[in-house]
C-alpha cells in the first residue's frame, strides 16, 4: 500500500487485515459481532488507506458477497465526501480506484453494481474530464461492443447483455448527475457530453426500436425480447436526460451554444410522439391477444412489463417538458397531437369493460398511463381555449361536442365513487376521510381526484359549453327518483361536478331552492345507500359557501350540516358525520358568517364535535375535529361562555389518551387558547389551563408544544382579573415556572417576558410579595446571560412596569439583592453597551426615582457599599448618561419622564445632583419646557397650522399596547397609561416643587443659590420665566 505524502503526525495508516477481519464482523449475522465491529469501522473510515482498500475489497470478487457489499456500501457513504483529502487519499489510490470503478461492468449483484453507479457519477463531477479524461470513452466502448453482440447475435449472450445494462446505467447516473450542476464548468462539461452522446444515442435507440416495433406475441417469450427491451429502455432514459437539460435553455431568447442542438432535440421529440403512439398501440394488441390466448409464462410476463414501464417513461418525459415551459410545450411540433392521442386513449379505455383498467402493468390500460394521459390532457387544457385573453394563440382548439363528450366520460365515468372506494368507506371510515381530504395532494396519482382536477379545468377554460350542460343534467337528475345504488352513486358524482365547478355555475344553480326542496329532505333519508350522498351532500355545502358563491346566512345550511353532524339513525355513518364537521368549520370560517343565524345551532354544533373527539379513534380525525372546534370557537366569540365548561371536561381525557401524537395536544392547546380568548374571563378554566401549560413545557414535552402552551399561558393571563382562584390551582402558581424559563431558556425568553409583564399588571403586588427575590434573579441571569439585546430591551422595559405597579417596598430590597441595581449601572460603565439599551436603563432609573426617591438613594448606597466605590462613582455614572441618553429620546413622553425623573432626584439635594443644575439639568428642563409649550400652542391655535405633534395626539406607539388588543389587558393598558405620572403630571409645577424642596433640605437660600449662581444668567432667566408661566 501506497504511503502517505505530506501527512499530518496524527494521520494513522490503516491495515489491510484488520480492516477485512473488521468489515468481515461488520457484515456478520451475529448482532454481537456487528454491535462489536461498528466503533472500530467508525475510526478506520479516519485512517489513510482505508477507502482504497475498502473498494479493493468490494471489488475482488473472491470475496464473500456480504462483506463486498458491506465495503463498497460503506466507500459509498463515506469515501465521496472526501474524495478531494489527502489526510485520507494519495493520487495513486485515487487512480487505482477510478480504474476498479470499470471493473464492475458484469457484475451480478444489483445492490453492488447500483452502488457504483452512485461512485462514479459522484467522482465524475468532480474529476471529469481533468482527472478521468477517459471515462466517457471507456463506457461507451463497452455499451458499443456489447450492443453490436445484442444485436448480431441470433442468440442472447447473458454477460453480454448484463455488462450492456450496467453500462447504460452508469451513463444514465452520470448524465443525472452532471445535470443538477449550475457552476459554469458543469455547465460545460455537460454540453461537451451531449455533443459526444446526442447522435450516436439516437441512432442506437432507433435501431433498437425499430426491433421492438415489429413484436408479435409469440416473441414476449423470448429473453431477447426482454433484453431488448430494457437496453432500449435505458437507452431512451439517457436521451430523456440529455433533452430534459437542453429543453430550458432552447426556449430562451439568447440560446448561444445551445442552438446548434436545436434539431436534434425537435427530432428526438417528434420521433418520440410517432413513437409513443406505435409502442402503445402494440402494447394494447399484445395484451389484449396475450389475455385471449392465457399465455403467462414468466418470460413473457418480465417482457409485458418492460414494455409497459418504456411507454410510461415517454408520458413522463412529456410531462417534464410541460412542466418545465408550458406556454412553450404547447407550440412543439407534434405535441399537441401527442396530448389528444393521449385523452383518446382514455376514453378508449372507458368505452370499454371495466376490467380493461387496472393498477397492473399487465393490464390493457394501467392507471399510471391514463393518469399521464389525463394530466397531460389537464395542464394543456389552458393553451388550448379559444377565449383566452392576451398570449399567443394556438392553432388547437376544442369543439364544443368534444368538450361535452369529455364532461359526460369524467361524470360518468372517472368521478363516481368505486368499488374499491365504497370497500375502503366500510371497512376503515375514518381512514378513507383522511384520504379524501388529502386529494389536493395526490390528485396526480388517483383516478377520481384526477378526473375532478380535469373538469375542473374544463369549466374554467370552456365555461361557455360546460355551465350549460351540466345546468341541464342537474335540472335532469335533481328530480329523479334515488333509491338503487347506482341511481346514488350517479347522483353523488353530479353533486362533486357540481361542487367542483361551484364558481361558474352560481349564476344558474339557485342554491337556496335547491337547500330547502332537496337537500333537506335527502339528508333526513333513511335508505341504507344515501350516506354517499350525504357526505357529498355536507361536502357539497361547505365547498358552496367557502367558495363565497353563497353567504352562509341561510338556515337550511346550519339545519342539514347540525343534523348530520349529530343524526346516528339509519341512513348514515361516521363518514358523514365527520364530513359535516369538516363542512362545518368551513361555512363558519366565512366572511359573511351571520353569527345570529348559527346562535341557534352552536349548542348542538359544540356538543356534537367534542362527542365526535371522543369517539373517533385516528389522531388525524380528531385533530380535523378539534380544528373544526376551534373555530367555532373563535367565530362565536363571547357567546360560546355558556358551553365553556362542557368543552373543557372532554379535554383533560382527550390529552391523557393522545399519549406523543404531538400534533393533536398541540391543536388541543389551540383550542383551549381560543375559549380563553373569546370568554375574556377564564378563571373558571384555570383548573385546565394551569396542568396544560405545566405540562406543555415540562422537559420532553415542551420541543413540542413550547409555542402553543406559550400562547395558551399568555392569553389566560391577559384575559384574567386575578392570579389567585379560590379553591383550585390559580395562574400565581405558574410563577415559579416563568421564573425558571426566564433564567434558563433563551429561545422562549421574549414570550416569557411578555408573560411576566401581563402577570404584574394583573396583580403585582401578589406576585412581588411572594416572588420578588427569585424573579429579580431571573431577570438578572436573562441579562448577563447570552440574551440578545432585543430580549434585554423588553427585560427593562418590564422592570420599568413594575416599578409603577408595585410600591417600592416590595421590589426595592430584591432588586439589590438580585444585583440588578447594580448591574443597571454597570451597562452605564461599560463602553460597549448599545445606546437602545442604555436609553432604557435612564427610563428605568427615572421611573424608580419618580416611585421613591428615597428607594433610589438606598438602592445607590447600597450599590457603593456592595462594589467598593464611593458613592460619587455611582452618581457620577448616572448623571452622564441620564445626559447623554437624553438626544436618542424620540419620544416627547420619555424626555418628559427624564425630565421629572431627574427632577425628583434634584429634590433630595444630593450634591452631585446639584452641581449638575447649572448646566445639564437646567438645559434638559428648558429643551422639555419649550417642547411640550410648542406642542400646546399648535394644538391650541390649529387652524392658523395643520401641523399637530406626536405629543399633543395623546397616543402611545402600537407596541405600548403589546398586541393585547381584544383582551382585558388593552384596557389596562390604557388605564395605565391614563393615569401616568407623565400625562397627569405638570412638569413646570413638578420642577418648581423640586426645587423648592432641594433648597428646603440643602441647608437654606444661601446654599441652594452657591449652585443656582453659576448658571448662565440668559438659561436661568429662561428657567424662571417657564417656571412663572411668563
Amino acid at each position: 500500500m501506497a504511503k502517505p505524502s505530506k501527512l499530518g503526525p496524527v494521520t494513522k495508516i490503516v491495515d489491510p487485515q484488520e480492516l477485512y477481519r473488521v468489515i468481515t464482523q461488520a457484515s456478520s449475522q451475529n448482532p454481537a459481532e456487528v454491535h462489536a465491529s461498528s466503533k472500530r469501522v467508525e475510526e478506520l473510515l479516519d485512517h489513510f488507506g482505508t477507502f482504497d482498500g475498502l473498494h479493493e475489497i468490494a471489488a475482488t470478487r473472491s470475496v464473500p458477497l456480504p462483506v463486498r457489499k458491506q465495503s463498497i456500501i460503506q466507500f459509498k457513504n463515506k469515501a465521496l465526501n472526501h474524495w478531494r483529502s489527502r489526510k485520507l487519499l494519495s493520487d495513486e489510490q485515487r487512480v487505482r480506484i477510478r480504474s476498479r470503478c470499470m471493473s464492475f461492468f458484469d457484475e451480478e449483484d444489483d445492490t453492488i453494481a447500483e452502488c457504483n453507479e452512485v461512485i462514479v457519477a459522484k467522482i465524475a463531477r468532480q474529476d471529469y474530464p481533468m482527472n478521468w479524461p477517459s471515462l466517457l470513452a471507456d463506457i461507451m466502448n463497452v455499451i458499443r461492443t456489447n450492443l453490436e453482440v445484442l444485436c448480431g447475435s441470433p442468440n442472447s449472450d447473458p454477460r453480454s447483455t448484463l455488462a450492456l445494462r450496467r453500462g447504460l446505467a452508469l451513463l444514465n447516473s452520470i448524465l443525472k448527475e452532471f445535470s443538477g450542476v449550475k457552476l459554469l464548468a458543469g455547465v460545460n462539461t455537460m454540453i461537451n457530453i451531449i455533443d459526444q452522446l446526442h447522435e450516436v444515442m439516437f441512432a442506437y435507440y432507433s435501431k433498437l426500436s425499430s426491433m421492438i416495433s415489429a413484436l408479435v406475441p409469440p416473441a414476449l417469450s423470448d429473453q431477447r425480447t426482454a433484453d431488448n427491451l430494457i437496453v432500449a429502455h435505458f437507452i431512451y432514459k439517457c436521451l430523456v436526460k440529455m433533452a430534459l437539460w437542453l429543453w430550458p435553455r432552447l426556449t430562451q431568447s439568447e440560446k448561444g451554444g445551445f442552438a446548434k442542438l436545436e434539431p436534434w432535440f425537435l427530432q428526438l421529440f417528434q420521433s418520440s410522439t410517432g413513437q409513443l403512439k406505435i409502442l402503445s398501440e402494440l402494447r394494447i394488441n399484445l395484451v389484449l391477444a396475450l389475455g385471449a390466448s392465457g399465455a403467462s409464462d414468466r418470460l413473457t410476463l418480465l417482457s409485458v412489463d418492460r414494455l409497459t414501464r418504456h411507454v410510461r417513461v415517454f408520458g413522463k418525459f412529456f410531462r417534464r417538458l410541460q412542466q418545465l415551459k408550458p406556454e412553450k410545450f404547447v407550440q412543439l411540433p407534434t405535441g399537441n397531437e401527442i396530448v389528444l392521442y393521449y385523452w383518446d386513449r382514455v376514453v378508449q379505455a372507458t368505452n370499454g369493460p371495466p376490467e380493461l383498467i387496472q393498477d397492473a402493468p399487465t393490464a390493457v390500460f394501467p392507471v399510471r398511463f391514463l393518469l399521464q394521459a389525463m394530466v397531460l390532457f389537464k395542464e394543456n387544457l389552458s393553451r388550448w381555449t379559444p377565449f383566452r385573453k392576451g398570449g399567443p394563440k394556438t392553432e388547437t382548439t376544442l369543439s364544443q361536442e368534444f368538450v361535452e363528450d369529455a364532461v359526460r366520460l369524467l361524470v360518468t365515468r372517472f368521478i363516481p365513487l368505486n368499488l374499491a372506494d365504497l370497500e375502503g368507506w366500510m371497512s376503515d371510515p375514518e381512514e378513507w376521510v383522511n384520504l379524501e381530504d388529502k386529494e389536493n395532494d395526490q390528485w396526480e396519482y388517483e383516478l377520481r381526484p384526477c378526473g375532478e382536477r380535469v373538469l375542473m379545468t374544463l369549466s374554467s377554460q370552456y365555461k361557455v359549453y360546460v355551465t350549460p350542460l351540466l345546468e341541464t343534467t342537474f335540472q335532469q337528475i335533481i328530480s329523479q327518483p334515488t333509491v338503487d345504488s347506482a341511481s346514488v352513486i350517479q347522483k353523488e358524482a353530479l353533486y362533486c361536478a357540481i361542487g367542483r365547478c361551484a364558481i361558474h355555475l352560481r349564476e344558474v344553480i339557485p342554491f337556496s331552492q335547491w337547500l330547502q326542496h332537496n337537500l333537506l329532505a335527502e339528508a333526513r333519508e333513511t335508505n341504507q345507500n344515501y350516506p354517499i350522498i350525504k357526505r357529498r351532500i355536507a361536502w357539497l355545502i361547505g365547498k358552496w359557501i367557502s367558495d363565497m358563491c353563497s353567504p352562509a346566512n341561510d338556515p337550511n345550511v346550519w339545519d342539514i350540516l347540525i343534523h348530520l353532524l349529530r343524526d346516528r339513525g339509519p341512513g348514515t355513518d361516521s363518514v358523514v358525520r365527520l364530513t359535516a364537521a369538516t363542512a362545518l368549520r368551513e361555512c363558519v370560517d366565512t366572511i359573511d358568517f351571520d353569527i345570529d343565524v348559527f346562535v341557534p345551532y352552536l349548542p348542538a354544533a359544540v356538543t356534537e364535535l367534542v362527542k365526535l373527539m371522543g369517539e373517533a379513534d385516528t389522531m388525524e380525525a380528531k385533530q380535523r375535529l378539534a380544528k373544526s372546534l376551534n373555530v367555532v370557537i373563535e367565530c362565536a366569540g363571547p357567546r360560546i361562555t355558556p358551553h365553556a365548561q362542557m368543552i373543557s371536561e372532554g379535554i383533560p381525557q382527550l390529552w391523557a389518551a393522545a399519549g406523543e401524537e404531538w400534533l393533536f395536544k398541540a391543536q388541543l392547546l389551540v383550542v383551549v387558547t381560543s375559549l380563553v380568548s373569546a370568554m375574556k374571563e377564564p378563571s373558571s378554566l384555570n383548573g385546565l389551563i394551569v396542568p396544560l401549560v405545566q405540562d406543555g413545557l415540562s422537559p420532553g414535552v415542551a420541543i413540542n408544544l413550547d409555542e402553543d402552551a406559550l400562547n395558551l399561558w399568555l392569553a389566560a393571563v391577559r384575559n384574567s382579573t386575578s392570579l389567585s382562584c379560590a379553591g383550585g390551582p390559580g395562574l400565581i402558581d405558574l410563577i415559579p415556572l416563568a421564573v425558571s424559563l426566564l433564567s434558563d431558556n433563551l429561545d422562549l425568553l421574549g414570550k416569557i417576558v411578555s408573560i411576566v409583564e401581563s402577570c404584574l399588571f394583573v396583580d403585582a403586588p401578589a406576585v412581588l410579595k411572594s416572588f420578588a427575590f427569585p424573579l429579580m434573579i431571573a431577570f438578572v441571569k436573562a441579562l448577563t446571560g447570552q440574551a440578545i439585546m432585543t430580549n434585554q430591551k423588553e427585560i427593562l422595559i418590564c422592570l420599568q412596569f413594575l416599578t409603577q405597579l408595585a410600591p417600592a417596598l416590595l421590589w426595592g430590597e430584591a432588586m439589590h439583592h438580585a444585583g440588578l441595581f447594580s448591574h443597571v449601572v454597570n451597562l452605564l460603565n461599560h463602553d460597549e453597551s448599545s445606546p437602545i439599551l442604555l436609553t432604557e436603563c435612564v427610563y428605568l432609573l427615572a421611573r424608580i426615582a419618580l416611585a421613591d426617591r428615597q428607594m433610589f438613594l438606598q438602592l445607590v448606597l447600597a450599590t457603593a457599599e456592595f462594589t467598593n466605590l464611593p458613592e460619587s462613582k455611582i452618581w457620577e455614572a448616572v448623571l452622564d448618561h441620564w445626559w447623554r441618553q437624553f438626544d436618542h429620546m424620540s419620544e416627547p413622553r420619555h424626555r418628559k419622564l427624564a425630565a421629572l425623573g431627574i427632577a425628583s432626584l434634584v429634590s433630595t439635594s444630593r450634591p452631585e445632583v446639584l452641581d449638575r443644575l447649572p448646566n445639564e439639568i437646567f438645559n434638559l428642563w428648558t429643551d422639555v419646557f419649550f417642547e411640550v409649550k410648542e406642542s400646546r400652542s399648535l394644538a391650541e391655535n390649529e387652524d392658523a397650522s395643520p401641523l399637530t405633534l406626536h405629543w399633543d395626539l395623546d397616543q402611545v406607539p402600537q407596541s405600548y399596547y403589546a398586541e393585547s388588543e381584544n383582551t382585558v389587558e388593552f384596557d389596562r393598558r390604557k388605564m395605565f397609561l391614563d393615569n401616568d405620572p407623565v400625562r397627569t403630571t405638570q412638569l413646570t409645577n413638578y420642577v418648581a416643587a423640586a426645587l423648592q424642596e432641594a433648597e428646603r433640605t440643602c441647608g437654606g437660600i444661601h446654599i441652594f443659590n452657591q449652585y443656582i449662581n453659576k448658571t448662565d444668567p440668559t438659561l436661568l432667566k429662561q428657567l424662571q420665566n417657564e417656571l412663572q408661566g411668563e
